[in-house]
């Protein structure tokens, strides 16, 4: 009975770790170690990559947006990567060609990756700025995220993601976000970030090459710069706003093709995990990525130890009730509309719906299914 107490209390600590203690040990890591980013006010060539796939009812919002942007239009080139669009996207772009957009279009359809890597062969922008049709940027967002690139360590930039409402005003974050926001900036502070936001995020055009058209771009790109001895990092000032999905089965397949992207670029990294090459590095990845997606199985772990464990001790009959409550929780959150949608009841909806994703991810990864057809949220 010792073997499954210890994989009940294993479990339940590797969870505590993967979500809380990384987080903790950052703190107390960032209190005597700080990695200040020099930034300054720069004003590189800027190629801006806008990728697109059949967007026409939005596409157009996307390059005003884009137009807007104060910075230098001789020092701007903006770029749509048309992933071989069958709708209308392609003819809105190039109405825009007297203004200076480019269109760049994928003979045939192979995915977002590779219709930007279409879109970097053919651009010379010494810095490169990548972003989605859905991804709104205040007017300084390009001014701000190129910044950091004063700092000679930094390879990469993420930007902060926020939320609006149907109608484009800020709403409320999820606590799953300003989580992963603290963890960005403290992992600047500390040494370098573990991904980037996939939505708005730049990148020195050195660590954009080669570029590989079959993995997740922004995880991939941190990468690519650790392996150049540069780092990323989280601008504060530079912001995207974007719009959450409504639809609840559609936000679970984002979050299954986003793991399992992931699990791709991360499997074929594996060396980055050696602390000996890596240092800190290997120990963020480890935590933040490998950890975070192995939580399901200690959730499982923790489920059936439990039940073998519930006759041993009064101890563990509370516990299983405790779990037992949290999961009818989640489930009633998920299955009834009545329910208060801002309450902390959807906490424990959300921490399932996300590690069931990841478990899903992990068995089509295992199947050999690996997502290159790229299908955008439509928000």
């Amino acid at each position: 009975m010792w073997f499954v107490e210890w994989i009940f209390w294993g479990s339940l600590a590797f969870m505590f770790y993967a979500y809380a203690g990384y987080l903790l040990v950052l703190v107390a890591i960032s209190v005597f170690k700080s990695r200040p980013v020099l930034s300054g006010a720069i004003q590189p060539m800027v190629t801006f990559i806008i990728t697109a796939y059949n967007e026409e009812a939005r596409i157009k919002e996307k390059i005003e947006n884009s137009l807007q942007q104060q910075y230098p239009r001789q020092r701007l080139e903006i770029v749509v990567a048309s992933d071989c669009s069958s709708d209308r996207t392609d003819e809105i772009v190039r109405s825009y060609a007297s203004s200076g957009v480019r269109l760049i279009r994928a003979p045939e359809r192979k995915g977002k990756e590779a219709a930007q890597k279409l879109a970097v062969s053919q651009t010379s922008g010494e810095v490169l700025v990548f972003s989605d049709v859905a991804t709104t940027l205040p007017v300084e967002g390009i001014a701000n995220i190129v910044k950091p690139f004063n700092d000679p360590t930094v390879g990469c930039v993420s930007s902060v993601d926020r939320f609006v409402d149907a109608q484009g005003n800020l709403s409320g974050e999820g606590a799953y976000v300003k989580y992963e926001m603290l963890l960005r900036q403290l992992e600047t502070k500390v040494n370098t970030l573990v991904g980037l936001s996939g939505s708005f995020f730049a990148a020195r055009r050195s660590v954009c090459s080669p570029w590989a058209d079959d993995l997740q771009s922004d995880f991939n790109t941190l990468l690519n710069s650790m392996k150049a001895g540069l780092r990323g990092v989280s601008d504060p000032d530079s912001i995207g706003y974007y719009k959450n999905l409504s639809n609840e089965k559609k936000e679970y397949q984002r979050k299954v093709r986003t793991v399992l992207r992931g699990i791709a670029v991360l499997m074929r990294s594996l060396p980055m995990l050696n602390p000996f090459r890596y240092g800190i590095f290997a120990w963020q990845l480890f935590s933040h990525k490998l950890c975070r997606w192995l939580v399901p199985f200690a959730m499982i772990g923790a489920g059936i130890s439990n039940i073998l464990l519930v006759t041993h001790s009064t101890v563990y009959g509370v516990l299983l009730l405790g779990q037992s409550l949290f999961y009818a929780t989640a489930i009633a959150y998920a299955g009834f509309s009545w329910m208060p949608k801002n309450s902390l009841l959807r906490l424990p909806s959300f921490f399932v719906l996300v590690n069931l994703s990841i478990l899903d991810a992990w068995m089509r990864y295992w199947r050999g299914d690996r997502v290159f057809r790229w299908e955008p949220s439509k928000r």
